[in-house]
């Protein structure tokens, strides 16, 4: 496909996406993620006409630190579900990557088993030093792949800060992937990340076996503690292997058991509603400060107010008045 995407028109792409051709699927994606005020028009406009075929695919976030096997434990579960007819897409959401170049773009070379499988589909979210960037591109890269006919969404996240909250809030089951044998079980475990899981899973239950019941006796401990989430559903905790595939049949089946439940329940349909309201919400932020910081009277005076500030001249809070008294131009 040689045309720009200047010259593509919405319904070609539409209809390239809608027959799931991933030269199409792939350029949809690269649309919504430019930054160019016309590609961001011609996006919505694609986005609003594959809505109405979107919705349909389990989405689960995978997260875990750096070296608990996110890559590998995906590739697997990946091919098994490709395996049994799915149809996978793996979206990442990594704001450190556009600085060290190698965390998540390279996922399709450490996930080559599943980036030849003809029914997945893997691809990086872009990274411009600002997450929220990278999260609405992830969330409208669902869109686009969920309308292209994959029925399961797994979107991983590094593991660390605020991309844990904002992946949550786009899935309907958030995985979280956690090693036995390093030392203190709960020393690095943040309270945050395990109020968002949905299932914990120690991974490389093969290499760890000795300690993976100690393990797995502490991470259930710590669930405990916490206040579910939902009255028809506590986060169980699972032992797995990325690599020789242990327990991938079984942590599945909770996924579709979580699925099974939240669906009679309706809370599946009200996260869903949720997270939509969420976004709204964080998009009116996201739009607001973009106006004011492009304002030509903020632009003209926010150097020296700034200055003044650093230097202590002024105090934030005036300094604050005075950018917000300015003229709306």
């Amino acid at each position: 496909m040689s045309l720009s995407l200047n010259e593509l028109s919405i319904d070609v792409l539409v209809k390239g996406v809608r027959a799931c051709d991933r030269a199409f699927v792939a350029r949809a994606i690269t649309l919504v993620e430019s930054r160019n005020p016309e590609h961001q028009q011609k996006s919505q406009q694609m986005l609003q006409q594959l809505l109405p075929f979107a919705g349909g695919a389990q989405r689960v976030g995978i997260s875990g630190v750096p070296g608990v096997g996110k890559s590998t434990f995906i590739e697997t579960l990946g091919c098994m579900l490709t395996g049994e007819g799915h149809k996978v897409a793996v979206l990442a959401v990594d704001p450190s990557s556009g600085r060290t170049g190698g965390s998540i773009l390279g996922d399709k070379t450490r996930m080559e088993r599943l980036a030849g499988d003809t029914n997945a589909f893997i691809r990086p979210s872009p990274s411009s030093g600002v997450l929220g960037g990278v999260a609405r591109a992830t969330r409208e890269t669902i869109v686009i792949v969920e309308a292209a006919g994959f029925d399961t969404v797994l979107v991983e996240t590094v593991g660390t800060g605020q991309s844990e909250t904002m992946v949550a809030d786009m899935v309907d089951f958030f995985l979280v992937l956690m090693l036995p044998g390093a030392g203190d079980e709960l020393q690095g475990i943040k309270k945050g990340i395990l109020e968002l899981a949905d299932m914990v899973a120690v991974n490389k239950a093969d290499i760890f076996e000795a300690k993976l019941k100690q393990a797995m006796r502490e991470y259930k401990s710590a669930l405990h503690i916490l206040t579910d989430a939902s009255p028809v559903w506590h986060p169980p905790v699972v032992a797995c292997a990325g690599l020789t595939g242990l327990g991938m049949v079984e942590l599945w089946q909770q996924l579709e058991k979580h699925k099974s439940l939240t669906d009679a329940s309706g809370e599946r349909t009200e996260r869903r509603e949720n997270q939509r309201l969420s976004w709204l919400r964080a998009q009116i932020k996201d739009r607001l400060l973009d106006d004011f910081f492009s304002r030509k009277s903020v632009v003209k005076v926010l150097p020296d107010i700034e200055l003044q500030v650093k230097n202590g001249e002024i105090t934030v809070s005036a300094a604050l008045n005075r950018l917000l008294g300015l003229p709306i131009d």
